[in-house]
């Protein structure tokens, strides 16, 4: 893996980047834009995606970078959950739900990857900056 100089160079934190650009724009429009409790909760948990993996990283321990990398994971499931609800209330599409659902999954198991192997460097003594 190659040495991580900051946040923006780690792939979850750009494929997280991406989701919360296309949340933003079609939770914009049509209903989804006027049912702001749903679409607030899906932005914020978009949002939590990225905002935990620069924090974590900002932290400068593994052990915690892999805690707040945690919380990043479930905040991908936690979008995933609420395009559920978006799809049953004919705010989006089926495709538009495939597209955001494979870009949650995606971010969730890049966050996964990188826990793992950030698990096994704790173990030789390595940090990742």
């Amino acid at each position: 893996m190659a040495t991580i100089q900051k946040f923006e160079d780690i792939d979850a934190w750009q494929k997280a980047r991406e989701l919360v650009k296309v949340i933003y724009s079609i939770t914009n429009q049509g209903s989804f834009a006027r049912d702001f409790g749903l679409r607030d909760q899906i932005r914020r948990a978009a949002v939590s995606i990225m905002s935990n993996i620069a924090e974590g990283f900002g932290r400068g321990g593994n052990r915690e970078f892999i805690q707040f990398l945690s919380t990043a994971r479930g905040s991908a499931s936690e979008v995933q959950a609420q395009l559920y609800v978006a799809l049953d209330a004919d705010y989006i599409t089926k495709e538009q739900f495939r597209q955001l659902y494979d870009l949650a999954q995606s971010s969730g198991k890049l966050i996964g990857g990188f826990i793992r192997y950030l698990q096994k460097s704790e173990h030789k003594g390595a940090k990742y900056k």
